[in-house]
């Protein structure tokens, strides 16, 4: 879903899909990542086409493949979508399609070992997800290894292994995450809104499922699912990346050919498990009055759904220009009449388009003080415009460009060109559509605009919701206490033996070292950094600055403000206001989004490469001349206030508040956090003292990577940054040293009405110099590196069940941070995963890790790391980051030699002077924690 204040999404609402399908995954099999949103690249000649060079085969037994040759790095992406989803569901078989997707990375008859933990040791980027017209599964590795990628793929579309004990286990896995969703008043307001507008549909079922469906289903059940949907004929393999058509073509046929029937034809869609119910979603006779929902939460909350038209309706790209001119930026209507108005805090539009229907859907966060009726009322006032006004020439030529523009932007990554093929193959079963749909987007005029939103947003066809949150003590802390453990003792098992799971890799050719090309790095005058590395294998740049201005910086008295000023720094500058510097960008589709950490604010931006003037423009009017307009940040300030609001409510948020708080002591910088009192202390005062002392050239780091020439570049760099000058030394930060905490400290904090406990145990750890950091890398690589593929993953995870999400890390930067393990779980399983996440901290830090282990860990990461710097907007933000951590860019060239360095003496040394699970700090937010 679109938004345009939150820069942080629920991982229920993060997978951006198509042009037209923005989605919303029903569940994936790993919690950390999701994938990225795809468009279409740019062709030599200048129109858009992300087909022009994909082809298209059928195999013999009807499987459809679509490969595409994309140079510029050595990485491949394979994904195989499988033409079913929760649209093809009803009620009792709920959920099965979520089902079986967690399933598929059980194992099979042939390899019965945990896929991710193959998938892992080929240093694979990858995840799964179901949705209502596809279930898909997608990695990116080396190209040595697609190979050995398309084996896997191969094996597990006719040959997984479903028994009861797997479904058992994996049940309580789809249950923990269903439950995590439940936590979040959004999931279960659009829930219910989704039911009461779409009534005997499968667009009114939940796409995870429900838990008395998934309680109810048998492995016989699933089997026969599989068995069914899960062959040649129902699939779709999309291959891209860096290879020679012929060669790969011979790799897939080698591997796939022989699975299902010679000669099958490929289907265009699935037909539903329970026949006889109607998919259509126009024409039903919404409820009258608003759905209302009085549950324990923190915030007000309304939604609102319309229905619309399949993906293939003519309106398509009117309706996507609507959205556009509806909300896109500060420019666009509901921007203007929700946002500038002081009536919403958060909020965000998309028009969702299937196979057999679709639905508009509108949410929003009154801020403090404003009464739902009266935000929705707005929200009616703005559609009754939009039906009875046309909208202006410029804003549909802007809305173009951007629609356009963010397509170009978004395809930098080989993963996204392919994830958009294989989703216009199974949604619009056209894997050309997106390429159609930008055709047709051009064509659209105000007339249309005005059309689509008269025939789809009468107030007579929507379903809405209200959220109004009952009163509730969410966020209250407990005292810590110290004393030892006393939860159900927890025998994790012996580990996984790596050389057991390399018996079962398919065999693939060595990747050899890989060239990392290190960008130009200058100094300004001024002292600011910057570095440039031209990439010609697009017609955009990547820009990547940080300052260091972040919440260390903050106060007690006063957190809160380095969020607030950055949040402010595109309302308006000292020669453009908020307007004139949003339509700067606006007209171009140039990205530019401000966002503070810890340490700094990060500036992430793109834009075509014509366009880079542009982009550098705003740029450094933002940081040089910012001047916090006193209406604009009011607002911001009231919206930052819900925000604060609504993280009291979040059980990982109210755990990692307690657990620094707990861990560090009063004024170190790591426990200082903003709450609703500190932000709404705040003057615009403050704002612009911070500002002026923080927001300085030596502070700053700025990389570019893209289609340019980099003598002119440096030219523009001096135009628009020589001015800027410093005065003083930059401000600097003391942390003070604390110790372990003595035996193991509990903390936590209640949240009523949650359904899911998150819970985090560590301590305070290394710096990034510190010699034991390498091996700490390869360390917590298998502890807890991967949630499918970890210690921690394959035995609370995989084996018992007891978590959809756990990891582990160490927050080793320039400060030492803490090293920590943090878990998700069913409030009744807590003090198990907590005491099972303790016994693997004391069987590795006493027995160490086997040989075999760290050689996997090692390739594994070798792999990985070529694989995340293949998008240039990750490798512009790597360079950045590198430098604002005052390390040397030559990191990333000895990355490799100092992992292969790295040996299981000095791996298991370092286990034993960093891992220490008698002296720990405990803390878990969620219903019931903390009292």
């Amino acid at each position: 879903m679109k938004r345009v204040l939150s820069a942080t999404f629920a991982l229920s609402a993060a997978l951006a899909t198509s042009t037209v399908l923005a989605a919303v995954v029903g569940g994936s099999s790993t919690p950390v990542t999701a994938a990225p949103k795809p468009a279409p690249i740019m062709a030599a000649g200048g129109d858009f086409s992300l087909t022009r060079d994909v082809r298209r085969t059928v195999l013999s037994n009807g499987l459809t493949v679509l490969t595409k040759e994309v140079r510029g790095a050595p990485v491949v992406s394979v994904q195989v979508f499988y033409k079913i989803g929760s649209r093809n569901e009803a009620p009792g078989v709920n959920g099965i399609a979520h089902q079986l997707e967690h399933l598929m990375f059980k194992g099979t008859t042939d390899r019965p070992v945990q896929f991710g933990r193959l998938l892992g040791a080929l240093g694979a980027d990858f995840n799964a997800f179901t949705y209502y017209d596809q279930t898909a599964y997608h990695e990116v590795v080396e190209r040595e290894k697609a190979g050995a990628a398309l084996q896997l793929e191969a094996d597990r579309m006719v040959n997984a292994k479903i028994d009861p004990a797997a479904l058992n286990s994996e049940r309580n896995v789809v249950l923990s995450e269903i439950e995590g969703d439940e936590n979040d008043p959004a999931y279960r307001l659009e829930s219910a809104v989704q039911a009461a507008a779409f009534p005997g549909s499968p667009y009114g079922l939940t796409v995870g499922g429900t838990r008395k469906d998934i309680e109810g289903f048998t492995a016989e059940e699933v089997r026969s699912y599989y068995q069914k949907y899960y062959s040649p004929e129902y699939a779709t393999l999309i291959v891209v990346g860096d290879f020679s058509t012929p060669q790969m073509m011979q790799q897939i046929t080698a591997a796939f050919s022989k699975l299902g029937k010679a000669g099958t034809a490929p289907v265009a869609s699935s037909a539903p498990l329970v026949p006889g119910g109607s998919e259509a979603t126009l024409g039903k006779t919404p409820p009258k009055a608003p759905i209302v929902l009085k549950e324990a939460g923190s915030t007000p909350l309304l939604n609102a759904v319309y229905p619309l038209p399949d993906v293939n309706s003519p309106d398509a790209p009117a309706l996507k220009v609507l959205d556009y001119v509806l909300l896109s930026g500060r420019t666009s209507k509901l921007y203007q009449a929700l946002f500038e108005s002081g009536l919403a805090a958060d909020g965000g539009t998309a028009p969702y388009q299937f196979l057999r229907g679709g639905w508009y859907s509108f949410n929003f966060t009154p801020t403090p003080n404003t009464e739902l009726a009266k935000l929705d009322a707005a929200l009616l006032s703005t559609l009754a415009d939009v039906r009875n006004t046309p909208v202006s020439a410029e804003e549909i030529a802007r809305a173009k460009t951007s629609i356009s523009t963010s397509t170009l932007l978004d395809t930098r990554s080989i993963d996204a060109q392919a994830t958009s093929l294989g989703m216009d193959a199974t949604t619009a079963g056209d894997y050309q559509y997106t390429d159609k749909f930008l055709s047709a987007l051009q064509k659209v005029t105000p007339a249309d605009v005005q059309r689509v939103a008269q025939k789809y947003l009468q107030e007579a066809s929507r379903t809405v919701g209200y959220f109004e949150p009952t009163k509730a003590e969410a966020g209250a802390g407990g005292g810590a206490s110290a004393g030892g453990a006393t939860q159900e003792a927890f025998n994790a098992g012996p580990p996984v033996d790596p050389a057991e799971v390399a018996k079962y890799l398919p065999a693939f050719a060595p990747s050899g070292q890989a060239q990392i090309t290190l960008p130009e790095k200058i100094t300004l005058a001024n002292g600011m950094t910057v570095m440039l590395l031209r990439d010609t294998s697009t017609p955009t740049v990547s820009l990547s600055a940080s300052v260091k201005a972040g919440r260390e910086f903050d106060t007690d008295a006063k957190a809160g403000l380095v969020d607030l000023v950055a949040g402010n720094l595109l309302s308006g500058t000292k020669s453009r206001d908020e307007l004139t510097l949003a339509k700067l960008l606006d007209d171009v589709g140039a990205q530019l989004a401000p966002a503070a950490n810890r340490f700094g604010v990060q500036i992430g931006g793109a834009s075509r490469d014509k366009d880079l003037p542009v982009l550098l423009t705003a740029l450094s009017d933002i940081l040089q001349n910012a001047t916090f307009p006193a209406d604009q940040f009011k607002r911001s300030q009231a919206r930052a206030v819900q925000g604060a609001v609504q993280a009291n409510d979040d059980p990982g948020s109210v755990a990692i508040k307690i657990f620094r708080k707990t861990l560090y002591p009063a004024g170190n910088p790591w426990q200082v956090f903003s709450s609703p009192e500190s932000i709404g202390a705040l003057t615009q005062q403050d704002a612009t003292a911070f500002y002026k002392t923080y927001y300085r050239p030596d502070a700053t780091v700025l990389t570019l990577v893209g289609n340019f020439d980099p003598s002119s570049v440096k030219t523009l760099l001096n135009q628009k940054f020589g001015n800027w000058k410093a005065a003083g030394p930059a401000p600097k930060v003391v942390y003070s040293v604390i110790g372990k905490p003595a035996g193991i400290v509990t903390a936590g904090g209640d949240l009523p009405g949650k359904t899911q406990s998150v819970t985090y145990l560590g301590y305070q750890s290394i710096a990034r110099s510190d010699p034991r950091y390498y091996a700490s890398l390869v360390l917590n690589d298998v502890l807890g590196g991967s949630t499918l593929s970890s210690r921690l993953g394959t035995e609370l995870r995989d084996k018992e069940g007891l978590t959809y999400g756990v990891s582990s890390g160490f927050a080793a930067l320039q400060q030492p941070g803490a090293f920590s393990i943090s878990l998700q779980t069913n409030p009744k399983d807590t003090g198990k995963a907590i005491q099972g996440a303790l016994n693997i901290l004391r069987d590795i830090r006493d027995n160490g890790l086997s040989t075999t282990e760290v050689a996997t860990s090692k390739n594994g990461l070798l792999s990985s790391y070529i694989v995340g710097l293949s998008n240039p907007a990750a490798l512009a933000s790597t360079f950045t980051g590198l430098v604002s951590d005052g390390l040397p860019l030559s990191e990333l060239t000895d990355y490799q030699a100092k992992i292969n360095a790295v040996t299981p003496a000095a791996v298991n040394q370092a286990a034993k002077e960093l891992l220490d699970p008698d002296n720990i700090v405990e803390v878990t937010a969620g219903p019931g924690a903390g009292k």
